[in-house]
């Protein structure tokens, strides 16, 4: 299969990144290296409407450096661009062009409006928002960029000067932070919000948030409620939580923000600008949560240059999650008649069940993902393979499911053999409560469906149950003997029978 290597560069205002990835002729591609540098390019630039020496040596080095991994890594194409930064200093047009010479690419310097357009394209590729009418907004460190749509048709672009490496040096000079100067910084994001949307009345429920503050705030989130997740990509941050860590940062001095579990040492002088920007467009917009991307610009850019390279249709539909469960399981190498079989089993009981212990329409899809995906350890070893099955899917990019999901499908395929939860088992350990309970229940659902097909040769062709309180019949209909997968079922039902607190019984029909 022929791969060509791609890089992305994006070079703003706080940061420059490179990202480096292989796509295949099918358009998609495999993230090879990442790198950040920061620059801060925005220091002082609100004051002095140019970028400094300093800023500019900065960026020269880390463009020799990315030359080096573009070079040795073989790459064939090159996006690079520069943003906020480049784009309003007077001194701009010179440094993109040394920057170029070093980096042996052109690099192009682009609207605020181009910026909207390559943080809504990663959006769109990542979240699944059909039927619903949201915003975007990617919060960088000179500009914030905010695209409204509905479903996966985008509306509007918006570009404002407000990013947090701009607004810190404009109104927050004190340490720790003033609030009088607090007061100034939201009265003006205010009044360009209101500009720029000029009297627009727009109402929506969610935003997808990309740029390093977000990756912050959904960071220090995470820490909050103790989660024990692999990324913050896909997590949901609810507007009460914003308030709750900007008045936590707004306390603290310098050197107090850089403890903050979750928080970048290289951003604590200026989270507290942007978590200040989210909080006022989520108000502005009536948001009540924002999901976290934390891929942005640069997957932005490197989706324009598959398609550009034509190895993409060029399409911007993203798969749904079913796709995404099953392309990831044929990565695997996955028996699909047996996992098919197997979900369609385990999606019967889960139905039966659904009324009397009040299991809900979203934990079906969890059981579904789990359920196909739960023999993906065989691509490792049969040994062990359902652990192996957790730590894979654990990490894997599946569209549709945020971290809280992607870890509960995990816990549930991890289960569908061997020792039941114990207290030695710290992934489990570190479930809150009510997830450990959806864990055991559909876990012990996939045990026992999983038993159900011994032979892996589907010979049962439907099952239904029969809910007496403390005893559950499960019926099976079959058209040979059954009794290997009786017994394998026997053998795995102790889970469920845990779980539902009742006696579990086969019948034939």
């Amino acid at each position: 299969m022929k791969k060509t290597r791609i890089a992305a560069i994006d070079i703003g205002t706080n940061s420059i990144r490179c990202i480096i990835a292989e796509a295949t002729k099918e358009g998609s591609f495999k993230i090879l290296d990442d790198e950040k540098a920061t620059v801060r390019l925005g220091e002082r630039l609100a004051m002095t409407g140019v970028i400094s020496d300093e800023a500019s040596i900065r960026a020269l080095e880390a463009i020799q450096r990315f030359q080096k991994l573009v070079s040795g890594l073989n790459v064939e194409a090159v996006e690079a661009v520069a943003t906020s930064a480049v784009r309003n200093a007077a001194n701009g047009t010179a440094l993109v062009s040394r920057l170029s010479e070093e980096l042996g690419h052109d690099i192009r310097v682009i609207s605020g409006e181009e910026e909207a357009e390559l943080a809504s394209t990663s959006a769109l590729a990542n979240f699944d928002m059909y039927g619903k009418r949201y915003a975007m907004v990617d919060i960088g460190g000179g500009s914030v960029e905010i695209v409204t749509a509905y479903g996966n048709h985008v509306e509007e672009f918006y570009s404002l000067d407000l990013g947090a490496v701009v607004m810190t040096d404009r109104f927050l000079t004190s340490d720790p932070i003033a609030e009088k100067e607090l007061r100034k910084l939201r009265g003006y994001i205010r009044g360009n919000l209101k500009n720029s949307f000029a009297g627009k009345k727009i109402s929506v429920d969610s935003l997808i948030g990309s740029g390093g503050t977000l990756t912050a705030i959904g960071s220090m989130a995470m820490q909050v409620r103790k989660d024990n997740y692999v990324s913050v990509h896909g997590s949901e941050v609810f507007h009460a939580e914003v308030v709750h860590l900007l008045a936590m940062l707004a306390h603290k001095d310098l050197k107090g923000r850089r403890t903050i579990p979750g928080l970048n040492q290289d951003r604590a002088d200026i989270i507290v600008a942007g978590t200040v920007v989210l909080d006022e467009v989520m108000r502005f917009l009536g948001a009540n949560r924002v999901l976290v991307n934390e891929r942005g610009i640069r997957e932005g850019l490197l989706i324009r240059a598959v398609k550009q390279l034509g190895l993409s249709s060029g399409t911007t539909a993203p798969p749904s999650w079913k796709d995404a469960i099953t392309n990831f399981a044929r990565s695997c190498h996955v028996d699909e008649p047996h996992a098919t079989h197997v979900a369609g089993m385990a999606l019967s009981i889960f139905e039966a069940l659904e009324l009397p212990f009040g299991l809900r329409a979203a934990e079906k899809k969890l059981l579904e993902a789990a359920a196909i995906l739960h023999d993906s350890g065989y691509f490792i070893s049969y040994s062990s393979h359902h652990k192996h099955s957790y730590h894979l899917i654990r990490h894997a990019d599946l569209f549709g499911f945020n971290p809280r999901e992607r870890e509960l499908i995990a816990q549930i395929a991890r289960y569908h053999r061997k020792s039941l939860p114990k207290r030695k088992h710290d992934a489990f350990q570190c479930l809150k409560e009510k997830d450990q309970i959806l864990v055991a229940r559909l876990g012990g659902i996939l045990r026992l469906a999983d038993g159900l097909d011994r032979r892996r040769n589907g010979v049962i062709s439907d099952v239904s149950c029969l809910y007496g309180g403390t005893e559950i019949t499960i019926q099976l209909n079959a058209a040979e003997d059954v009794s290997v997968e009786v017994f394998g079922a026997n053998a795995k039902k102790d889970l469920f029978e845990k779980a539902f607190g009742s006696t579990v019984t086969f019948a034939t029909v």
